[in-house]
């Protein structure tokens, strides 16, 4: 059927058509709302000046926020405003923050008015007015409610009964409804469940509809990709229904999805069937779809395929496929179509070839209200009728119009987009040729083919293997494709009986003192030879060790749900970081040699002891680090997590790591795990716990080279400039995300100003976080799974019970006998220095504080002694900047969750007692630097490079104190030189490494203050290379000295304003105790960390760096600084949001 379809006949009937219609479209009126608002999008400003109108002076609940933002936007105002709408801008702007109260409700007045003819006003006083002007013979409206972001039951069931309320009014026979607003939020994972739950929410409608005495008629409108699957299942199970038999409702197909044609063919298919069951047909509507840049952010965040065409004209040919599919005289019985758009040429053409078919009758055209009227009466009155698509809000939710409001906005604005040349293709005939050259090259490439879905992958079939020459992340799971669920059913099956990893457990039980003196053994003996290994040789291991793990996904999920109660949602992330974690440390091995200045020299022995919350992907990553450093490895995890540990390593073992290099132990009583950690042979301990087992571990030994993560009690604020329904949903996410055991969970929510007392927010939080479903991981539908032991000590306290002056807003329950499954719950009035206030508890319990200012919820985030990761939500680019710059917090999220970082994108590891020891930030590009020590080594000659005033001060210093020889003078200065490389290369720098657009993942160094000391057996010029680090790094340092050090070399540092203390060795070791250490850093010359740890008692918060004095800057410099990781939403609603891109 498709040769008439590409008939140049055809085409240039179509073109014909158009022009007709543009000619005629002059004669009749156009809403001057509708010709203002074009004329402000053509503006250079106008797209940025009306999208932040609404988003920033629409949206806000607090008026002082929209007057703030109204002031800003007050000199962008565009020119096409008539001048009396200019001057009532800039105006208001002026006055605006001294009277919010009445410039900003006449201003939203105003705004409205511009936007008006887009949306209906849903209150009874208004609806009926406004259908009655809008119902003019010919149309008919297609009704849709607006509301608020769906996060629990009671607004999904609120925003359905606002529907059923429309449907059942004498003026409205015509809804669309989302399945996403019927139900709360649901499992991904727990496909044919939802679809039953959405049935039941959605039946009641449908029988409305089917015993209404005037014909009614029900949409369901498709949102992004993932949706697709559901709303068919849904829509076909619905009409499926014996008293539904004879009811004719309609779906939507979007055409910028190559999965369009194949999905409109399966509709025709099952609706064939039906209509030989003595069924009604069915509509539907195809559009070319409207979610492309959630389809682009869903896409980059996941590593997925982008699911839509990557070019518009595609996207065009693909509607015209559907089209043409559609309009057969055998097919249009089954399946009617609503083309639905405003691109005259495509409305033209699917109204030709309907009638060169003689399927008119079986065709129906949609236009969205309030865009480009006149062209839509020239169109009704060639096709005889026209379904307008008729957005409905109430005037108090009017910024819930918002996402829409900016989708609209940017059609009319895109040069790629028929909508921008809407109002000028009668009169400027080059926009008209560009708009029929874009018609006629879409027509070219139409064919007969059913496209393949983009997102194809397939957790059935082996993985594509990863690239072995640089890093890429790997994909999680996309549970929107039919494959991928059911290998996920399999897992859900098979959790229950698991007895993955049991066997391996058994075998790798310690049980004795001489069972793990034969581990030491080992690892000394055979084991070491891992260290001889090259560093490409060990990465070509890793990289095999990514493909096991991915190899094993559904092993690794499987227990990680048997063994430690972790959803899919949870699990499936998890193994994708830890298969990250092999790829990326292989190649971070291979940059170990390249260090200018300094040659590595792996660790000895590394024992690390995971924890059990991540059971997968903790072990994982600190095992292949330390493997990729060149150190065997003895690993012990967690006793709740031995199977999961135990299943990872027989994956490392099976990609060739050898057995003696990497062995697995589990303790058959407390005193041997003491004797593994304490023993003298081990030179490094990764930990990854709580800060109190850090404690235990050096108080078995000093001196012991602890690398730890440690706790986190972690906060977000919410500011009056955030949009307070994303901000709920990513609070409850953040909060509740396997049930609170994350350490970087946030179980603060510090709300600031009028945010305090919105209800829109305690309403959203309490519904959202109500309406989460609590169960055991074998449920597809759990979304919340249990705690890892039965509640006892403080977090049973924190379940049960509430501080002076808190009460529940959602209060826990135990829903079993186990004691490990609990509802979440939600305290309110937590009061500053609480118990509340300052304690991780690991689970699932959110509490709220309240601060007046942004300043002052920043300082209640920064009283805690722990600085893991910390949020805020706010569009207010001024209060993100403010937050930058104070929080102490090692990953910083803005405008999303708190949780889920990944390798590279977001390196983990905390500030303050969240890190113990000399180390750096997992899965980030200092992390193997740690696990080993460096020694002198010649250097490559990069020249002179730019040295900083103040460095320069004190070369000038030194060389006119006259206590250096030439060489070491040479020697100083050459290290200044790797310094400034250093800083400009890497430390004075703040990289986006990922570069993924939707979101800014930036990784930045920040000076720390750190003691220098040189002890008596050091070397001064030493002492003076490391104050050159110190200064290049601009830190806050502190220097002590012997009391007999040369006083040319006191004079030297003296003459640049350095203060210098001078005291014995013993004098400056028994000071220690006497000064304020809390997370201190020492830089240590001529001497030994354990003389420190000796004199602290082993005191975990304290960083020790003894090793011996470089000239490689990249190595020196790294006391005097910090890492930080700050991951920034940077889009709304898809749309590039450059709220950040001048702070940061």
């Amino acid at each position: 059927m498709t040769a008439d379809a590409l008939s140049p006949e055809l085409a240039q009937d179509s073109i014909a058509l158009v022009r007709k219609w543009l000619t005629e479209a002059q004669g009749f009126p156009v809403d001057s709302s509708a010709v203002m608002l074009a004329g402000v999008l053509k503006d250079p400003n106008g797209l940025a000046f009306t999208v932040g109108f609404v988003d920033g002076v629409v949206r806000p609940e607090d008026l002082r926020v929209a007057a703030r933002n109204l002031k800003e936007l007050a000199p962008k105002v565009p020119a096409f405003l008539p001048w009396y709408m200019r001057a009532a801008v800039r105006v208001g702007g002026l006055v605006a923050p001294i009277l919010p109260g009445v410039v900003i409700p006449i201003s939203r007045k105003v705004l409205r008015n511009m936007v008006g003819h887009l949306i209906v006003d849903a209150t009874d006083a208004k609806l009926s007015g406004a259908i009655a002007k809008l119902r003019k013979p010919g149309v008919r409206l297609n009704v849709n409610l607006l509301g608020e972001a769906v996060l629990g039951e009671r607004e999904a069931a609120r925003r359905l009964e606002g529907t059923r309320a429309l449907l059942a009014r004498d003026d409205v026979d015509y809804v669309s409804i989302k399945v996403s607003s019927t139900v709360a939020p649901h499992s991904a994972w727990a496909f044919e469940q939802d679809v039953e739950h959405v049935v039941e929410r959605l039946l009641p409608l449908f029988h409305l509809a089917a015993e209404s005495p005037t014909p009614k008629f029900i949409n369901l409108d498709m949102e992004e990709f993932k949706d697709l699957d559901i709303t068919i299942a849904v829509f076909t199970r619905i009409l499926d229904r014996p008293e539904l038999l004879n009811l004719e409702a309609g779906i939507v197909l979007q055409a910028y999805l190559p999965d369009a044609l194949a999905a409109m063919m399966q509709l025709q298919e099952w609706s064939a069937a039906r209509r030989a069951r003595g069924g009604a047909g069915i509509k539907v509507r195809v559009v070319k779809g409207a979610n492309l840049p959630m389809e682009r952010v869903e896409a980059a965040l996941h590593d997925w395929p982008l699911a839509t065409w990557h070019t518009k004209q595609d996207s065009d040919t693909n509607y015209k496929r559907v089209i043409n599919y559609a309009l057969h005289p055998d097919r249009i019985g089954n399946v009617r179509i609503g083309v639905a758009g405003h691109n005259l040429f495509d409305v033209a053409y699917a109204w030709l070839l309907a009638g060169k078919r003689g399927v008119q009758s079986g065709i129906e055209f949609e236009m969205l209200l309030g865009m480009a009227q006149g062209q839509a009466e020239a169109v009704k009155k060639d096709v005889g009728g026209l379904l307008l698509y008729t957005p409905v809000v109430h005037p108090a939710e009017f910024d819930v119009a918002i996402a829409y409001l900016i989708r609209r906005l940017e059609e009319g604005a895109s040069q790629d987009n028929f909508m921008s040349a809407v109002f000028e293709l009668s009169a400027n005939e080059a926009l008209f040729e560009r708009e029929q050259t874009r018609f006629l090259n879409s027509l070219a490439e139409l064919d007969d083919t059913v496209p393949a879905s983009h997102r194809v992958q397939d957790r059935t079939k082996p993985a594509k293997p990863m690239p072995t020459d640089r890093f890429e992340n790997a994909a999680d799971t996309d549970p929107a494709i039919a494959a991928n669920r059911a290998w996920g059913d399999g897992i859900l099956s098979r959790i229950a009986t698991s007895q993955l990893g049991n066997d391996t457990v058994a075998t790798h039980t310690v049980s004795t003192e001489a069972e793990l003196e034969a581990v030491f053994a080992t690892a000394t003996g055979s084991g070491s030879s891992w260290r001889t290994r090259t560093a490409e040789e060990r990465a070509e291991i890793l990289h095999r060790a990514g493909e096991v793990l991915e190899a094993r996904r559904a092993e690794l999920m499987e227990v990680a749900a048997s063994e430690t109660g972790k959803t899919l949602d949870q699990s499936d992330p998890e193994v994708t970081e830890a298969i990250d974690f092999a790829h990326y440390y292989a190649e971070q091995a291979k940059k170990l040699g390249r260090i200018s200045g300094a040659e590595f020299v792996p660790a000895g022995l590394t024992v690390v002891t995971p924890p059990w919350n991540f059971p997968v992907a903790i072990p994982a990553g600190s095992t292949l680090a330390a493997l990729a450093a060149g150190s065997p490895v003895i690993i012990k995890p967690a006793a709740q997590a031995r199977r999961c540990g135990a299943v990872m390593v027989e994956a490392l073992w099976e990609a060739g790591v050898p057995r003696d290099a990497l062995q697995l132990v589990n303790m058959g009583d407390r005193a041997l795990g003491s004797k593994l950690v304490s023993d003298p042979r081990v030179d490094r301990v990764i930990l990854t716990g709580g800060y109190e087992t850090a404690e235990l571990f050096r108080s078995l030994r000093h001196d012991l080279p602890l690398l730890a993560e440690t706790s986190g009690k972690n906060a977000i604020i919410v500011t009056p400039s955030a949009d307070l329904d994303l901000a709920a949903k990513d609070v409850i996410y953040s909060a509740f995300g396997h049930a609170g055991q994350k350490c970087s969970a946030a179980s603060l929510v510090v709300l600031v100003g009028s945010v305090a007392t919105s209800q829109r927010f305690r309403n959203q939080l309490i519904d959202g976080v109500s309406s989460l479903k609590v169960g055991y991981p074998q449920d597809a539908t759990t979304q919340m799974g249990p705690i890892i032991e039965p509640a006892k000590g403080k977090l049973l306290s924190a379940l049960t019970s509430v501080g002076k002056g808190e009460k529940w807003l959602v209060e826990p329950t135990q829903l079993d006998d186990s004691g490990k499954l609990w509802s979440p719950g939600v305290r309110d009035g937590v009061k500053a220095g609480s118990e509340y206030h300052l304690t991780e508890y690991f689970g699932p319990v959110l509490g709220i504080m309240t601060a007046r200012t942004l300043e002052e919820a920043i300082a209640l985030v920064n009283a805690i002694d722990y600085g893991l990761t910390s949020g805020i939500h706010s569009l207010d680019a001024d209060e993100v900047g403010l937050w930058l710059d104070t929080i102490q917090a090692g990953n910083l999220y803005v405008n999303r969750g708190t949780t889920g970082a990944i390798v590279q994108r977001q390196p983990f590891g905390g500030w303050k007692k969240s890190a113990v020891g000399a180390g750096t930030k997992a899965g980030g590009p200092n992390y193997l630097f740690g696990l080993g020590n460096w020694e002198i080594a010649a250097t490559a000659d990069i020249g002179q490079a730019p040295i900083s005033k103040h460095v320069l001060t004190l070369l000038d210093a030194i060389e006119r104190s006259e206590t250096l020889n030439g060489g070491e003078l040479a020697w100083i200065r050459q290290a200044a030189s790797l310094d400034q490389f250093s800083w400009s290369t890497e430390f004075g720098q703040a990289i986006d490494v990922s570069q993924l657009g939707v979101e800014r993942n930036v990784f930045r160094y920040r000076s720390v203050p750190t003691q220098i000391r040189l002890m008596e057996a050091g070397n001064p010029v030493e002492l003076f290379r490391v104050v050159l680090a110190a200064m290049r790094a601009e830190s806050n340092f502190t220097i002590s000295v012997p009391a007999n050090i040369g006083e040319r070399y006191l004079w030297a540092l003296q003459a640049t304003g350095i203060r210098v203390d001078q005291r014995s060795d013993g004098s400056w070791l028994s000071s220690l105790n006497e000064l304020d250490l809390t997370n201190a850093r020492i830089r240590l010359i001529g001497g030994s960390a354990a003389q420190v740890t000796a004199a602290t008692n082993g005191r975990p918060d304290v960083a020790v760096y003894a090793g011996p004095v470089l000239l490689a800057g990249r190595i020196e410099m790294l006391p005097f600084l910090r890492e930080q990781a700050v991951s920034i939403t940077a889009h709304r609603f898809g749309t590039p949001n450059h709220l950040s891109d001048a702070l940061i």
